[in-house]
């Protein structure tokens, strides 16, 4: 193995391997210049005995001198020692060395291989020489096949006795095929044979076809002159061929050179040719697309033109056919008020007439009664006033309860107080509600406690307060609560509230007057609130009234209206102002003066005056034709025709005698509650279900002619009332008709809407 072997150069003599194999490692005498005494007498010191010491002669030119000391240390070996001769601990380390440099060489080839997701091994051998241990590789591991790097094509004939890849291909087992690539292409391929020592005969020595001994005996032959000879004409032959070498790679690399940046500049003229093909036809395109784009703009322009025109007469036409449609719908729509108006009188009058023979049959059953029992319908009056313990299904609350609610009864949750009374604010139940509570020490209260539990237990109306539970021990009364207040409130504006519209007043008095057809209809007693006044009219979140207040209320049977002996035992109740006259005179209470109390409430709405003096007010104004000078004005601008009828309504009601004012029919409510809606035409009454007063989806009529929301009426009918919500009389029967016609009107409205 070679020691201490300096860097080879990057170009090495092509000629090197061409000295035969004969032992020139010995002095070569060479004569130093004469131009440099120095060294020539120092070579001249040097033992003539030496052979094996290499003397070279040098010059004044010190580049030239290196690359003469550079040749002669690559073609003498020098600085080359054996093994053997060399230190151990320095063999030792050059060892570690060569095997550290051997790992990280092999390390970056398997770095190469594992990138490609190539799975690698490594096997090495150390040998003196690379041919050699390349060839015990193959024989110890048995491999079969082998890539080799090639040497370039035109040294092949020169390099095959001495080369690596030579070697490998003459003594590689039979077995193994070796592939010789040079620069990334095969240059020869030694295929595996069958028999052992078949190889190609081109890689046999031209000069050495006998065995190795042969040769060696006829170099041996060979004279020490011709050695010398040779030896200096192959170095003259040498020195040539390396200044040939030399300028043929100079010319080479400025060939290359030029043919590189011709290649460019030809690559860019035609790169410029192309952009300049592409930008001419990417202009034409792009002019030709703009020329497209303008001629189709201005077909757009011409077609909008076009549609524009017909746009604009078709939405003329649309409007007259809308005008002519509505005109239509408000006429099918009064036609259809007028039929339902005209079902529901007939349907009224057969009520009517059905309720006029059965009181013409309980007259006379009455009669016999009371011929035959004397003064025993006294106490059968009286005993339709009952406690409130014998009503199970009205809700009853502790003290504690209602102490809670009202935070015991605190001054800051009062929100009202009357002579038998005061009323509180609180939550019960999930929700804010009223609580009446009386003056325990007033046997006034005591009975009004118990005649409104008795009244409001077991009435539902929409315009009557409802009665959510009692409480005896604090002689409390619970009530839904109304946030908006009273009707005295909002007409005299007590509080910094907007006024009332005329439409809302108009509602308010169908409203009442459908609250009062309700009371004065039931059966067998009649109801009469005794007490009616703006301050027991309440509105809700949405201005609806609700009547309240029904301490003082009265059962009445038909037999109190026509017995003398039953006038007694009543005394005037109620405000002044709205108390009936025809009440103070003969101490009879019939549903008529509520009819009075309604009739003054009526003239207030309208006018917004105080009750004295206020009918007469009236009757002077209509009959100067002055109406318009006394109607409230914050109402905004009444509609004349809605005034009159009030008017007249309002005046009626306020006759002096009962026989003279009118009775509340269900006739007469329809007509009230078709004025609030006269000057709009939103959502027409006849759409509007009579209980929940919303749009109806599933119309049907009961058998006292009146069209209900399905799910209302059934849910009505569910509780065991017999009665017609509106008229509060008694059904024929319970059957529900669908209102398809009122239906399919509803649903062309809500369409059209």
């Amino acid at each position: 193995m070679e020691l201490l072997n300096p860097p080879h150069p990057p170009h090495q003599d092509p000629n090197r391997d061409f000295i035969p194999e004969l032992g020139f490692r010995r002095q070569v005498d060479i004569p130093a210049s004469t131009q440099l005494p120095g060294i020539a007498e120092e070579a001249g010191a040097v033992s003539a005995g030496d052979k094996d010491k290499v003397f070279v002669a040098v010059g004044k030119s010190v580049e030239k001198a290196v690359s003469l000391l550079q040749w002669t240390l690559r073609w003498f070996g020098v600085g080359k020692l054996p093994a053997s001769q060399a230190n151990a601990e320095v063999v030792s380390a050059y060892r570690r060395e060569e095997r550290q440099h051997l790992k990280k060489l092999l390390e970056s080839y398997s770095s190469v291989c594992g990138k490609l997701k190539v799975k690698t091994s490594i096997i090495s051998v150390e040998a003196d020489q690379v041919h050699k241990g390349i060839v015990e590789l193959v024989n110890r591991h048995l491999i079969r096949n082998l890539v080799f790097g090639a040497i370039p094509e035109n040294c092949v004939r020169m390099k095959k006795s001495s080369s690596k890849a030579s070697y490998a291909a003459r003594n590689a087992p039979y077995y193994c095929e070796i592939w010789f690539v040079n620069k990334g292409k095969l240059v020869w391929t030694r295929e595996a044979s069958e028999e052992p020592n078949s190889f190609p005969p081109s890689f046999s020595s031209p000069s050495c076809t006998n065995s190795g001994s042969e040769c060696a005996s006829s170099e041996t032959r060979l004279s020490l002159d011709e050695e010398e000879n040779l030896y200096s004409r192959l170095r003259e032959v040498s020195m040539e061929a390396e200044a040939s070498k030399n300028e043929a790679l100079a010319e080479s690399s400025k060939c290359q050179k030029l043919e590189s940046q011709a290649m460019e500049a030809f690559s860019k003229l035609k790169d410029f040719e192309s952009a300049h093909i592409r930008e001419v036809k990417l202009r034409k395109e792009v002019d030709e697309a703009l020329r497209t784009t303008m001629e189709e703009q201005e077909k757009l322009i011409k077609v909008k033109e076009e549609v524009t025109r017909e746009l604009q007469k078709t939405m003329r036409n649309v409007a007259l056919l809308n005008s002519r449609a509505q005109q239509a719908n408000h006429r099918h729509d009064e036609a259809t008020g007028e039929l339902k108006f005209l079902r529901a009188s007939i349907a009224t009058l057969q009520q009517e007439k059905q309720r006029i023979r059965q009181q013409k049959m309980e007259a006379v059953r009455w009669l016999e009664r009371w011929r035959s029992r004397g003064q025993a319908g006294t106490a059968a009056c009286n005993g339709f006033i009952g406690l409130v313990e014998d009503l199970p299904e009205l809700a009853e609350f502790s003290l504690a309860d209602v102490q809670s609610a009202t935070c015991n009864f605190s001054e800051s949750f009062k929100i009202g107080k009357g002579g038998h009374g005061c009323v509180y604010k609180g939550e019960m139940l999930g929700r804010t509600v009223a609580i009446k509570k009386l003056y325990p020490h007033n046997m006034q209260g005591q009975s009004e406690f118990q005649q409104e539990a008795q009244v409001l237990s077991k009435l539902q109306h929409p315009h009557l307060v409802t009665l959510l539970g009692v409480c005896p021990e604090a002689w409390a009364l619970a009530y839904e609560y109304l946030p908006n207040g009273s009707l005295q409130d909002r007409l005299f504006r007590k509080t910094s509230v907007s006024p009332l519209t005329w439409k809302i007043r108009a509602r308010i008095v169908a409203e009442i007057s459908s609250a009062l057809c309700f009371l004065h209809s039931t059966k067998p007693e009649k109801i009469v609130h005794g007490d009616l006044k703006p301050e027991n009219i309440l509105l809700d979140s949405e201005l609806r009234c609700k009547i309240c207040d029904f301490g003082i209320s009265r059962l009445v049977t038909e037999d109190t209206l026509y017995c003398p002996s039953f006038r007694r035992g009543t005394e005037p109740k109620g405000a002044f102002p709205y108390s009936d006259p025809e009440f103070h005179r003969i101490g009879v209470l019939t549903p008529k003066s509520d009819i009075y109390a309604f009739g003054l409430i009526v003239l207030q709405i309208l006018t917004g005056r105080p009750p004295v003096g206020l009918a007469g007010e009236v009757r002077k104004a209509m009959s100067c034709g002055k109406l318009d000078s006394i109607l409230d004005t914050s109402a905004g601008e009444w509609p004349m025709f809605v005034a009159r009828r009030l008017a007249d309504l309002g005046l009626q009601c306020c006759e002096l005698y009962g026989r003279d004012r009118p009775d509340l029919k269900p006739s007469l409510v329809r007509e009230l509650g078709q004025l609030h809606l006269s000057d709009e035409r939103t959502v027409p009454s006849f759409f509007l279900c009579p209980i929940l007063q919303e749009i109806m989806h599933d119309p049907q009529v009961a058998a006292d002619g009146f069209t209900y929301e399905g799910e209302a009426l059934r849910g009505w009918l569910e509780n065991g009332r017999e009665t017609s919500p509106m008229t509060n009389l008694t059904l024929s029967h319970l059957h529900l008709t669908p209102n398809h016609a009122l239906r399919q009107a509803i649903q062309d409205w809500l369409c059209k809407a």
